[in-house]
């Protein structure tokens, strides 16, 4: 069983798959560092001998990953807001802050799902 940064990674995955479990590595991440450690991609997670395990453990440790990179993340956003920069008003109502309309889209992130119009006759019931 591998566990990288308090993680269990899945045994049963390719590799390059099963290390995108972890918060802040995706793929390009998993490919370059498997190339780097000289490890086929295929591989699976049960395959490793200890060598690579920890080869492969210390490598992802170097990144920001999981909580750390969560923090971080949260800290620039904390920053934003202490600022009163335009996203960081955007990030405390919890509305899109890049840029994206909010007419006709992000209804979930609003809020208020709306239902969809009708033409506003009622239809007659038969007796």
């Amino acid at each position: 069983m591998l566990r990288i940064s308090g993680v269990t990674v899945p045994e049963n995955k390719r590799l390059e798959i099963a290390l995108t479990s972890i918060y802040g590595v995706g793929r390009p991440r998993a490919l370059s560092v498997l190339s780097q450690l000289g490890i086929d991609e295929g591989k699976r997670p049960s395959q490793l001998s200890a060598g690579e395990e920890n080869a492969l453990r210390e490598m992802i440790e170097k990144f920001a990953v999981e909580g750390e990179l969560k923090r971080q993340i949260s800290a620039h956003i904390r920053r934003l807001k202490d600022i009163k920069s335009y996203r960081g008003s955007r990030h405390a109502k919890h509305l899109p802050a890049r840029g994206q309309r909010t007419k006709t889209n992000s209804r979930t992130t609003r809020g208020n799902v709306r239902k969809t119009m009708t033409s506003g006759k009622r239809k007659l019931e038969k007796t």
